[in-house]
């Protein structure tokens, strides 16, 4: 799975939507990417039917939950961590229950309930609906599992309670499960095949949110260029779609085009993108709409075309190399960010050359890198010899680190003496008298505060900026706000 800007955050805050009448409490952690946080907030909303509002303070739950993630050693680390310590609160509030959610709960079943019996409760990414029969099993004192994988399960009739919110911008899933086997990558085994949700049902959430305050969303999926829907049914089978269907079908562009009409005041993005899906309408589609944001994360993982091939990423250099000229070309102030892995299976430095000159050819605005961490289930895990030393990934790692941030330092002076649309999130980590927001093509900025408010939209003369952050003074609100 391609990682997000918010791979391994935490969140367990409720800021809206609890409801009045509710006496139980659900404590929720969501880690990994961003479709995580995403079902936690369904899974929040299937709760708050059965009489749970969620709580910031963990030894007032009767119900705890970390939704969880596959996609690297550390990540599951983390959770067995907080699991003993979800267990040593346990210990004195006996009647608090403990489960596991999402990829990590699928892969790790077994282990969880029976043999180190550290959950009440483990349920897949398509089993949520099932909570209430689950938790009436846990109720009655028996252990409760499903992580039954769905061919047809999107969630879209489920309104998400919004948490951990700022009120201003919210994920809205458009896709579930993943297609593309990619040799590293667990998620096709976890979140089974790709499937999309119905078009109405996802402009319908994108109107709530606007008629809610919100000014920003994310479209979210494991791969959101790989969007299609015919009227429902997975994406491998529109083959077998009905003349009628494949006439009416809605693919991503399209798709993006009828979120950026429905709200034209709302700001847009999506993740995540592959580049053997990404097409050129979907960069037309951009171009033409102000409110979908200049910015596109386009993971390539690597820059050899022998290690693309022991990947299964199925496009060439040469091929993403045409993509990135595209987006230059129709988009100039697009910026583009990535995912790296150093030290892959059989990587040699000849590979690794490769990967930085590309990064060369790219010059990213900011990426994710990470050594190679094999992940039981997956092809190169089964297939693969880890044969790259430690010592080597971390060498190879740090000077793809290093030429990020030389070219992300070059792309973030670019924006020096410009005036920029910003749209204010919270206020800034070192200053409470500044405010911080995230420009169209996702860098963040910081300006004093003066009479603006969090949501507004507004224009910032960018006069400093350190190697990532842009530091300006607001000249007035943005025509848009």
């Amino acid at each position: 799975m391609e990682k997000t800007i918010d791979e391994n955050k935490q969140g367990e805050t409720l800021i809206l939507d609890n409801k009045e009448g509710n006496k139980r409490k659900l404590f929720i952690e969501s880690y990994g990417c961003a479709m995580n946080f995403s079902d936690s907030e369904i899974v929040a909303s299937i709760l708050s039917e059965q009489g749970f509002n969620t709580t910031q303070t963990l030894e007032e739950a009767d119900l705890v939950l970390v939704n969880t993630c596959s996609i690297r050693d550390k990540a599951e680390q983390t959770v067995r961590k907080r699991l003993q310590q979800y267990n040593a609160v346990k210990r004195t509030n006996p009647k608090m229950k403990v489960g596991v959610l999402g990829c990590m709960a699928e892969r790790l079943k077994t282990k969880f309930l029976e043999e180190e019996k550290i959950v009440d409760l483990v349920v897949g990414p398509d089993a949520y609906k099932d909570l209430p029969n689950l938790l009436a099993e846990v109720d009655e004192g028996r252990d409760a599992i499903n992580v039954i994988l769905s061919k047809e399960e999107t969630y879209g009739d489920i309104s998400p309670v919004r948490l951990n919110t700022n009120g201003v911008t919210a994920f809205v899933s458009i896709t579930r499960g993943c297609d593309n086997m990619c040799t590293f990558c667990v998620v096709p085994f976890t979140r089974g095949r790709e499937r999309s949700r119905d078009p109405q049902s996802i402009i319908e959430e994108v109107n709530d949110l606007w008629s809610k305050g919100f000014k920003e969303i994310t479209l979210l999926g494991q791969n959101v260029d790989s969007y299609l829907w015919y009227g429902g049914g997975l994406k491998k089978d529109f083959v077998n779609a009905s003349e009628l269907q494949k006439a009416t079908a809605v693919n991503f562009a399209k798709l993006l085009e009828l979120c950026a009409k429905a709200q034209p005041k709302m700001r847009i993005r999506f993740s995540t993108s592959n580049p053997q899906d990404f097409t050129l309408d979907v960069i037309e589609t951009m171009a033409k709409y102000d409110n979908i944001c200049k910015h596109i994360h386009l993971p390539v993982q690597s820059g050899s075309d022998r290690i693309l091939k022991e990947m299964n990423r199925l496009h060439t250099r040469k091929e993403y190399f045409e993509l990135v000229d595209n987006i230059k070309r129709i988009i100039p102030e697009c910026s583009i960010s990535v995912d790296l892995i150093a030290g892959f299976p059989t990587e040699t430095e000849e590979d690794h050359q490769d990967t930085l000159s590309l990064m060369d050819y790219v010059q990213y605005n900011f990426g994710y890198m990470f050594t190679y961490s094999e992940r039981p289930g997956t092809l190169a895990g089964r297939k693969m010899e880890d044969d790259v030393p430690e010592a080597v990934k971390k060498r190879r790692l740090s000077e793809i680190i290093l030429l990020e941030r030389k070219y992300s330092e070059i792309k973030t002076r670019q924006h020096l003496n410009k005036t920029v649309e910003v749209l204010i999130e919270k206020a800034s980590k070192k200053s409470d008298a500044q405010w911080s927001g995230r420009t169209s093509d996702n860098t963040v900025a910081v300006f004093p505060k003066e009479n603006y408010k969090i949501g507004d939209l507004v224009n910032v003369l960018i006069t400093d900026c350190t190697s990532a952050t842009l530091i300006g003074k607001a000249v007035g609100y943005s025509k848009y706000n």
